[in-house]
């Protein structure tokens, strides 16, 4: 991962509408060390953003060593985008890479 280029290098994902997937990102090329981490997901219609945290996400982001697990991905619907960011501070600085995953049936 290029720390300058915020989506992840394995975006997009793709998912099935019945699967529940924890992804992971290893911030060591941020600094590592990641505190405050905060995970979002969004939809995407071609125009704007939706925040859809509640319907999509289940649990909690957890961190080991440099490498933070996003909550359980869940309920996805096929056909939509959805926009992952994970933000987090590491060495003083925020940042916030992102992923796309894409439903699927």
């Amino acid at each position: 991962m290029n720390p300058t280029d915020r989506e992840v290098a394995e975006s997009p994902k793709y998912q099935g509408e019945d699967e529940r997937i924890a992804y992971t990102v290893d911030t060591g090329d941020w600094g590592g060390t990641p505190t405050a981490v905060d995970v979002k997901i969004y939809t995407y219609n071609g125009i704007a953003y939706t925040d859809t945290t509640t319907t999509n996400l289940s649990g909690a982001a957890s961190v080991v060593a440099d490498v933070i697990t996003t909550p359980l991905v869940i309920a996805l619907v096929a056909g939509v985008t959805y926009r992952l960011e994970i933000r987090f501070t590491s060495g003083g600085n925020v940042y916030e890479p992102f992923m796309q995953i894409v439903g699927q049936r």
